[in-house]
This record gives C-alpha cells, structure tokens and sequence, in this order.
C-alpha cells in the first residue's frame, strides 16, 4: 500500500482490500481526504498514511454509505456526505454489519460516524474542490469530487475499474445519465472508487456497458427474451446482471382465482 501523486497534489492510496481506492487533495491551507474504508483500524491506517503527506488540517468526505467506503470515519472525525448518504448509513449500517463482518470482523466495531450534508465546495487555500452529486447511479446519493486546476475527479462507485460495477443498491436506468453528468466537467483522470484511475474514453465504455444491461433488463421485463439470451447478450456476468435486473423488475399484479 503506497501513496501515488496522481496530479500535483492530489493522492491516492490503493489497498488489496476490496481492490479499494480512497484520496487526497491537499492545498496550501487544508486537505480533503475522499473516503475512509473499512473500519476504524482501517481508518487509522489511513489517517497515519495522510499525516506522511501533509499535516494541514482536513477536511473527509463521503462519497456513498457503503462500510467499504465510510466505516473508517472515527478515525477522522466529523465528515461529509450528501443527506442521502446520512439516510442510507442510518437505514443499512446495521444490515450491512450483518452481511459483511464474517469477512471483515473490524466493521462490528465500528462507530458509524453519520455525516453532515456537504457543502458545493471546499476552498483548501488556492485550490478549491467542488462536490456535486450527478443524480442516482451506483446508490441514491453518490457524491463526486472534482478538483478542476488538476483535472482529477473522484468518481467514488460510479466507476469501477477491474471488476464490473455493483448493481445491489443501484438506480439501473438513471446510472448511465449519472456518469454522463459526471463527464460534463471533463475530467483528464477519473479515480474510481475500485481499482486504477481511469481516462475519460473508459468511463464512455463503461456508461454504453450499463446502457446494455439496462435494455437487457427492460427488454426481459417485457418477456421479449429470456436470462439465457440475456445472459449471452450481456457485458457482464450473470451474477451482475441477474442483479441489475432484481433492481428493475416490475411487480406484476396478481391475478384474481378467476384468471381476470
């Protein structure tokens, strides 16, 4: 785990873990740490790494609810988040403990840290950072980090880069305009929230990919054809796109006993 310069002064740090990425932007007169991982220990493996850096004071957001992303915050202290994410941390911290602490026991233990809703930027002292949230994609409250004088955005899940992207918590039909949004400050470097920071070219192949599942699963939801030539047609695998599919399936309604 080393600390890469993507741009001058903007940082991240990749981690074996869940192949997770998390950054930082540092100014003349603060830092913005994006993300905080796993859990507290996690947290702090972190926050000693950034104080090898820079010891400006910080500023941490959030960039989704989910523990890979925001359970490491006690570390840090107070953060940042769209409401949605505060919403979301609230509602699934709990099922998501359940879930995952089997393969990561820290997360049991750790203090979940509800954020305060996001301001639209953060002057670092001759570097200001916007946040913006594109609208649904990866989750209901995906939060984006552009730093403009480097041409660095983090995309946070919007992107996935080695893995296909996670569909559980996902709004299928609105991602593809998420990232189309996202593109719009024309960024040279995306930092995804997972794996290798990526150009602007792989995000457009990975917004057409999810554009394909999305037909797949509209056109499945009308019958015109079945999982398996779905599954065949399909940019990812069966497992993701049986996932986006549970998140646009239209409840059909029951049939009374008399077939009407």
């Amino acid at each position: 785990m080393t600390m890469i310069e993507v741009a001058d002064g903007v940082w991240i740090r990749r981690h074996p873990e869940l192949d997770l990425t998390l950054g930082l932007v540092v100014g003349e007169t603060g830092c913005l740490v994006v993300d905080t991982g796993i859990d507290e220990a996690f947290g702090q493996a972190w926050a000693d790494a950034i104080r090898e850096v820079t010891d400006l004071p910080w500023t941490v957001v959030l960039t989704h609810a989910h523990f890979d992303h925001a359970f490491g915050t006690a570390a840090f202290g107070t953060c940042f988040a769209t409401e949605g994410c505060r919403e979301a941390l609230v509602d699934t911290a709990h099922k998501q403990v359940s879930e995952w602490s089997g393969e990561f026991p820290g997360i049991a233990t750790a203090p979940v840290v509800l954020p305060l809703r996001a301001p639209f930027s953060v002057d670092l002292g001759g570097r200001e950072v916007l946040l913006g949230h594109p609208g649904p994609g990866h989750t209901g409250h995906d939060l984006t980090v552009h730093v403009p004088d480097a041409g660095v955005l983090f995309a946070g899940d919007l992107v996935e880069h080695g893995a296909p992207p996670q569909f559980g918590d996902s709004y299928p039909g609105a991602w593809p305009m998420a990232l189309e949004k996202m593109l719009e400050a024309a960024p040279k470097v995306i930092v995804p929230g997972h794996g290798d920071p990526v150009t602007p070219d792989f995000v457009e192949r990975q917004r057409a990919e999810i554009t394909e599942i999305v037909t797949l699963c509209e056109r499945l939801n009308r019958g015109e054809i079945d999982i398996e030539a779905a599954v065949a047609r399909s940019p990812y695998p069966r497992k993701t796109l049986e996932e986006a599919l549970g998140r646009t399936i239209r409840r059909r309604p029951l049939r009374r006993p008399d077939g009407r």
